[in-house]
Formats: structure tokens, sequence, C-alpha cells
């Protein structure tokens, strides 16, 4: 099985082009191992799609499939574009969450950045909730997945393997969430670390960079129809938010390697 690992910020996955096997979430678990696998954040397979250029499915180093990966369909506009399967620079790919729309942005033929349209992001009320013995203040919101946005003074310093899958599993949070810990830099500056539901702390997150971005807008920290600037531990992503909640995110794509998983029991 051929695959080619390419990461947005660190947030990495291994990208196969083709139908979804069976044993997807197996797969995933297995190839992701970062002492016995390739190493990465999940697994994503570009498939055909009847309503849209290209479709994905996203499987978490867990096994569990995730509805949307901001970091990875940006991936997904370069590997169809530098492998040569659409000249498109403009494209629509249908996700678990509905159909998102890149604008790639190319350099010497190839492409070096991704717009994505993020569509209209929903923030809910703030939540009070006890976690780790403690009381937490998180923002709920809906980014095609689901993201709690917690604003602290420090996200440098916060308990990010503890709290995180704490809220991760939170009874408030049925399925399972998302978690974001933000700083506010500046009017239109914050810092973020994540807790992914699935994979735990990554260097990255694109919907969890857009809900925080969304999160900071309705509470007035940053400014609607203005590029704001989040940054994380594996770089900065500018996200702009309307006054209507829809948001535009625009980040790097990077090859990594091309690699061959050989194993008999595939």
């Amino acid at each position: 099985m051929k695959f080619i690992k390419m990461q947005g910020l660190g947030n990495d996955y291994l990208y196969i082009f083709g139908e979804v096997p069976e044993n997807a979430p197996e797969l995933s678990v297995r190839l992701s191992d970062r002492h016995f696998g390739a190493g990465s954040d999940g697994m994503i397979y570009i498939t055909k799609s009847a309503d849209a250029d290209f479709g994905m499915r996203i499987f978490n180093a867990d096994g569990s499939e995730a509805k949307m990966c901001g970091n990875g369909i940006r991936c997904v506009g370069k590997y169809v574009y530098d492998k040569g399967y659409t000249d498109k620079t403009r494209l629509r790919i249908e996700t678990a969450s509905g159909i998102r729309t890149l604008e790639l942005h190319t350099a010497g033929g190839k492409v070096d950045r991704v717009t994505v349209d993020m569509g209209r992001i929903l923030v809910s009320d703030d939540l009070a909730l006890t976690a780790e013995g403690g009381d937490v203040v998180c923002t709920p919101v809906n980014v095609g997945n689901h993201h709690a946005v917690v604003f602290t003074e420090d996200a440098e310093n916060t308990p990010l393997t503890t709290l995180g899958p704490a809220l991760e599993h939170h009874p408030a949070f049925p399925g399972g969430v998302n978690v974001e810990f933000v700083t506010l830099f500046s009017q239109n500056a914050l810092r973020m670390r994540v807790w992914e539901r699935g994979s735990g702390v990554t260097m990255a997150c694109g919907t969890g960079a857009c809900a925080s971005a969304a999160a900071a807008v309705k509470k007035g920290y940053c400014s609607p129809d203005s590029p704001i600037s989040v940054a994380l531990d594996g770089g900065v992503l500018e996200i702009t938010v309307d006054e209507n909640g829809f948001a535009a995110m625009t980040g790097p794509a990077e090859f990594v390697y091309e690699g061959e998983w050989i194993d008999d029991e595939i």
C-alpha cells in the first residue's frame, strides 16, 4: 500500500489516493504509531466524489473517523494538483461535514499555500464545567466538527495533557470534542495549543484555529473581516471571520516523503 506523508504546520497525516478499505480504522492505528508505524496524526483517503472534484475521509490515530480537518484539506489540495490529478486552482472537496472550496496558491508550478472556505462557524454560549478537580469555562464551537475553546492567560503552560483529555471525554460532549487553549496576544493575534479528539496533542489544528478565531470575534477580542493571526506549535495560520460567522483559513501544505507499507495482513 503506497502512501504519501504530508503536513500542514506539523499536523501530519498519511495520504492515500483511492477507495477506503473496510479496515481503514485498524490501518490508521497501526500506521500512525510513531514507533512501530510510519508515524502520523492519522490517515486521509482522497476519493472520487459525485458532487465535488474530490472527496476526503479522515481517520484519527486512534482509528476514529473525523468529519473535517483544516490542515488535512489543505494538503489534499496540494496532493491532487502537484500529482497531476487536476489543473484547477479552485477545487471543491467533499467532506463528512459538507463540501469545502479551496483556492490553491502556486509558486513555480507547485502549491505552497491554500485558502479554505470554512463555511459558517457556529459559536455557542459559554459552558461552566468541572474537570480535573477545578472549574473551567469553555466556549463550544461547531466548525463541521466540535470544539471547546478555553481562553486562558497562559496557553503556553496550560495543563494540556491532563485537562485536554478530561474535556475531550467530558459528559457535556457525548461524542468527544477537540479542545483549544487560547491566549489573546493583541487585537488580532492569538496563541493556541490544542488537544485533538482521537489524536491527543498535535502541533496544529486548522478547524481549531477557526473555532478559536470565531469565538474571539464573538467575544469582541478580535475584529471581524480582518485577518487574525493564530500562532500554533507548528506555525501560524491566517483566519478571517466575517460578522455573520463565515470563515476563511490560509496556510501552508507540504510533502514530507513517499512510502510503501508492506504487510501480509493487508
